[in-house]
């Protein structure tokens, strides 16, 4: 490969990563902004910061949203003290970024609709499991109508999001 061919290859390739960490860094922000808007529940650890994580994974690809959607769980986690402990929250972040690349999967192979029916019930009912850990049956079903809640208000939010944008030059 002629030289010019390779600067010219090594270029495209570090646009595309500026590109990519750029579109990260600015909805691993919207997350953080998502993560001081709670939704009253017994954690407290329930807010606004998974929409720009799912809405990502839809509309920049599943690794972006992966790391955006996990971050924001921490985010929010972190401003609240971390209340389950830092390795459930780490745990959650894993699961998140699980459901991020589950909603992308989704969306891809049977709609829009079906990716936000998975996504609630992922996030809303298989996550509140979690809380098996810490308190048994009673803290899952204790937990478990605010976080539907919450996954609701955030699915849907990024399916709209994504909804409204996609075929724009925007992404």
């Amino acid at each position: 490969m002629s030289s010019m061919k390779l600067e010219k290859r090594e270029s495209n390739m570090s646009v595309k990563t500026v590109k990519r960490l750029a579109i990260i860094a600015i909805f691993v922000a919207l997350s953080a902004v998502g993560a001081l808007i709670k939704i009253p529940s017994p954690v407290g650890t329930i807010g606004l910061d998974s929409a720009p994580g799912f809405f990502t994974a839809l509309a920049f690809g599943g690794l972006e949203g992966v790391i955006v959607i996990a971050l924001g769980h921490l985010l929010t986690a972190a401003v609240v003290g971390f209340p389950l402990s830092i390795p459930i929250h780490l745990f959650i972040a894993l699961q998140m970024a699980l459901w991020a690349l589950s909603y992308r999967f989704v969306q891809r192979k049977f709609g829009l609709i079906a990716a936000v029916a998975v996504g609630i019930l992922l996030n809303g009912v298989v996550s509140s499991f979690t809380m098996m850990l810490m308190g048994g049956l009673g803290a899952v079903l204790s937990v478990m109508p605010f976080l539907v809640l919450g996954s609701a208000i955030n699915v849907i939010l990024a399916a709209l999001a994504y909804r409204g944008l996609k075929g724009s030059r925007l992404i």
